[in-house]
């Protein structure tokens, strides 16, 4: 499932498929919340959205879009808000979360870090074969995540359990403990 976090439309996109297989979108949508509520209802009902996008479909893990500063500061502590709620939807239920910075989702499915919105919803639309173009802009920009996830993410998952099925193999068979103690310094009193 891939996050593409924001305060007033957060995208929500669930793929499916592996690697050198055809993936298929599952489904697509953004979670909507009005600018005159107040921030903390806002990010309730964001929660709440993803909360019921991941009991639904029930992802192997979530991908969400890093955040980074960019030009316009007055969007960036609501994007950074909503990314908390949905890695904190995604830890609470044990998922798998990974953060894509947008050059690398951009460069997974367009071949290019410096590819325009356009651009990446064209290949998301290729990519998954869908008739139309997902709308609005987050929507592509959530199954742009899921699929960087599948085509990236998967792959350094394995190599990082690799690594450490190497580790263990060529790891000493015999243990040393350590223990660790700590003393409490009473306080003097006046």
């Amino acid at each position: 499932m891939g996050v593409d976090p924001g305060l007033t439309r957060c995208g929500i996109g669930v793929v499916e498929g592996e690697i050198g297989r055809p993936l298929s979108m599952l489904d697509v949508g953004v979670i909507r919340t009005s600018s005159h509520l107040h921030v903390a209802e806002r990010l309730v009902t964001v929660e709440k959205g993803i909360d019921a996008w991941i009991d639904e479909y029930r992802p192997d893990a979530v991908a969400v879009e890093r955040i980074f500063a960019r030009s316009d500061s007055s969007t960036i502590m609501g994007t950074a808000q909503a990314s908390g709620i949905a890695l904190v939807a995604a830890a609470r239920r044990g998922l798998p979360v990974a953060l894509h910075t947008p050059s690398e989702v951009k460069a997974a499915v367009s071949g290019s870090g410096r590819a325009d919105k356009a651009q990446v919803t064209a290949m998301v639309t290729r990519i998954l074969r869908l008739e139309a173009p997902p709308k609005p802009a987050d929507a592509a920009d959530a199954l742009a995540l899921a699929i960087t996830h599948i085509w990236r993410g998967g792959a350094a998952d394995r190599l990082r359990a690799a690594a450490e099925t190497q580790r263990a193999a060529s790891a000493p068979t015999t243990r040393t403990s350590h223990l660790v103690t700590t003393s409490r310094i009473p306080r003097s009193r006046p």
